[in-house]
Parts: structure tokens; sequence; C-alpha cells
């Protein structure tokens, strides 16, 4: 009965709170000398009657003063409750700790985009267990494009040699919508098609490796069936639905044949790394060199900034590694960046890409930092390059970030769960 009373005290509290400023005098006084009853009834250990006489002599004057704040159904106190917390958890998103997603591989191996993992056999994929545990680990989704008859497997090749593929609209969980890549093979003639997030880049190196064993060996097909004279099929196809823009394809045959129902290529997604972004430090101290660096893209007047088709300014979130300052000269020479004349310093990102060690590729010269090419970064701006140079578009295309635009640092990989998680500046 004491928890009773104690549950209705809290009511009261609330109507007294939201209800003062609309009460008259001799009511809120009414209010108060019920709620001050109660609680004496209760820090006295009242006997049962009392208790529930005080409580419903307390119910009586809520109803009366209530207004819409009583009675209140369970329901209606549910969705007051998320809506409080959804305003709490969106306050604290916008002003101290950001969840960010890394769509794609420019910071690898510092920070994962999506990969893709491929098996060669059907025997090699994981059983229902294991995917189950890798969707739960890893965020691995399973994508698989299944043959719809027999005969020899071919696809669709723009002419710059990357296989073929449609942006079109599709589904996330079935339910959300999005935006993915299409990619068709062809199963004597008949096609099918396995759809990936736009993002996600390894279905073609994927596929030269299962087929061919590799880049290399890819290449070397395509010529010795180019020397022998096959007889390939050329055409134009649809490269985005949305803006209708068209590529020249050639179909080239993948040297292999299926049986209806076999996998042409079955391989699982894996997410990028899941972080969190400290959005409060650089409000007090500036970025340091050598720091992961989270920016908007909204403001930065570049080309590479906008949509190839549509022209508009992209504005979203990427995460780059801060090399250069206000006032500082950078330089590429020899896979090492320089820093005002000297090998730059603040991370082992830095000096693993000048030994190109550990997968890091090394810094590569173009754009603005062709060979014998300088950087000098202006006043209240910043330089910011991806760990995976060979495939990172960042200052060296599009230039300097204002500082009004950083938004934080990177502090800690909380999915998925692999050897990367934990703090990770």
């Amino acid at each position: 009965m004491r928890t009773h009373a104690r549950e209705w005290l809290e009511m009261a509290e609330k109507v007294h709170h939201y209800r003062r400023d609309r009460l008259m005098e001799s009511e809120l006084e009414e209010l108060q000398t019920q709620i001050q009853e109660v609680r004496r009834l209760v820090k006295n250990r009242a006997e049962r009657m009392k208790l529930k006489l005080g409580v419903e002599s307390l119910e009586e004057t809520l109803r009366r003063l209530g207004g819409m704040h009583y009675p209140k159904s369970s329901i209606v106190e549910n969705v007051e409750f998320f809506l409080v917390a959804a305003i709490v958890i969106l306050g604290f998103r916008a002003y101290f700790i950001q969840p960010f997603k890394i769509p794609t591989n420019s910071m690898w191996p510092s920070y994962y985009g999506m990969t893709g993992e491929v098996f060669a056999k059907p025997d090699d994929a994981p059983g229902y267990a294991a995917r189950a545990f890798r969707l739960l680990a890893f965020g691995a989704q399973r994508r698989v494009a299944e043959s719809p008859s027999d005969g020899a497997v071919s696809a669709d090749f723009f002419e710059n040699g990357e296989m073929a593929f449609t942006v079109k609209k599709g589904r996330h969980w079935l339910v959300l919508p999005t935006v993915v890549r299409e990619y068709t093979f062809y199963v004597g003639g008949a096609p099918t098609s396995i759809s990936v997030p736009v993002d996600f880049r390894d279905v073609d190196k994927m596929l030269r490796e299962v087929y061919f064993g590799g880049e290399a060996e890819f290449a070397a097909y395509v010529r010795k069936i180019t020397r022998n004279g096959t007889e390939l099929t050329q055409s134009v196809m649809v490269v985005d639905e949305n803006t209708r823009a068209k590529k020249r394809v050639v179909r080239i045959p993948l040297n292999r044949s299926v049986e209806k129902g076999d996998s042409v290529l079955e391989f699982d997604v894996l997410t990028g790394d899941q972080l969190f972004v400290d959005r409060v430090s650089y409000h007090f101290v500036k970025p340091s060199v050598g720091q992961g660096f989270v920016f908007r893209t909204g403001q930065i007047d570049s080309p590479y900034m906008r949509d190839r088709d549509t022209k508009r300014q992209i504005d979203e979130y990427y995460i780059k590694r801060l090399v250069g300052t206000p006032g500082d000269t950078l330089e590429i020479k020899d896979y090492t960046l320089f820093r005002n004349g000297k090998p730059i310093t603040g991370t082992d990102a830095f000096d693993k890409n000048a030994q190109r060690e550990d997968d890091y590729v090394g810094y590569r010269n173009t754009h603005d930092l062709e060979i014998g090419e300088t950087m000098t970064v202006p006043t209240d701006q910043y330089m910011a390059l991806g760990d995976n140079s060979a495939d990172s578009q960042d200052s060296r295309y599009w230039g300097f970030i204002s500082a009004k635009e950083v938004i934080g640092r990177p502090i800690f990989i909380y999915y998925p769960f692999t050897k990367r998680w934990g703090p990770k500046l």
C-alpha cells in the first residue's frame, strides 16, 4: 500500500508542476495539502486503511484539478516516455557523442568500410547457425546470384574494364528505401542479378578472384580472347535509373559453365566500422595533426563535391586523417607525406604509409599534389587525406575544409565485434 501511495504522490507532483500556473491559489493549496498528508502517512508507516483513505482523497482532488494530465492511460504514459527519451538521445547525439558508420575503404586499414568475403565453392559458405552469428557479430549479409538455367556464364563490362552495374532504388531490410548497385550475370543468355549497397565496390574484385584467380589473370584472359578474335557483343546500358545516364558495355564470357540452381557468385557483405565521434573536444581545443577527423562536406566548393549527374552539392559526413593545419605546407615524395619540409609525424599511420607496411599502401601523387607540387593550408582551414591514399578522394581532389565544418574526432569503434573493437583514434 505504501508503494501504491508513492506512485500516487509521483502523479500528484507531476500534476502540480504541469498545472500550477493554471490553478487558482485555493486549488493549489488544496492539492499541496493533500500531497503533504499522503507523504506524512507514508513516512510514518501508517496502517493500511489510513493510507487507503489518504490516497482516495488525493485521487478525488487530482480528478478535479488534473486537467488533461489526469487521468492518463498507460499508452499515453509510454508515448510520453519514448518522446522524452528520443529528445534526450537526439540532443546527446547533436552535442556530445554521435554514431558514425564508415561506408567506404578510403581510411583502410585504420578504419574498415564495407568489405566482401567471397565463397568460391558452395561448401565454403557458412551454415545457418554460423550465418546468424556472423550477422550479429559482424553485420554479415549474404548475397547470392543463382543460375536461372544451365549454360556458360558471362557478364557486361564498361570500357574501362570494370564490371557493369546499374544504380537503382532498392530496400534495406526489405522495408527502408535505399539506393543499390545491381550487377547482372548471364547464364546461357538468361539474366540473374545481385544487389549490394551503392558504396560497396568489391563485386568486381571478387568476380575476378573466383573466376580467374585475380586481376592479372583476368587481364591476361581478356588479352587472349581478344587476340583469338572472339566476337564480343557490345551495347549501351542504363547505369543510373534516376538520371537515365548510359554507358557503353561489352559482354565477356567468364570461361565457366554452371547448372540451374548453382550459385554464379556468392559472398557476404561485412558492415563497415561503426564508431562514436566526440563532438565536444573541438569546442575547447584545436584539432591536432594525426587525429581522425570527421567533417561535413556541404561548404566544400569543388566539382568533386557535386553529384556527377544532378550537379547538386554533396552534404555528407566524411572521415579522413588530419594532415595540415593553417599555415602548413604539404608535399608527397616517394610514398611519404612531408609537412613543412619534414616527414609528417603524429600517428603510426603516417609512418606505416611511408614504409608501406601492414597493408598501408603509401601516399600517392595525384591532382593538387602531383610530383613536385605543394599545398599550403589557408587561415581557418584544414587539410585531410585518407590513409588508403590509392583509393581515397580527399583534399588532393577537393581542397581544404573550413574550420566551421569540423564535427569531431572518432573515439571508439562499437561495432562490429572484431579485433578493431574499442578505442580508436
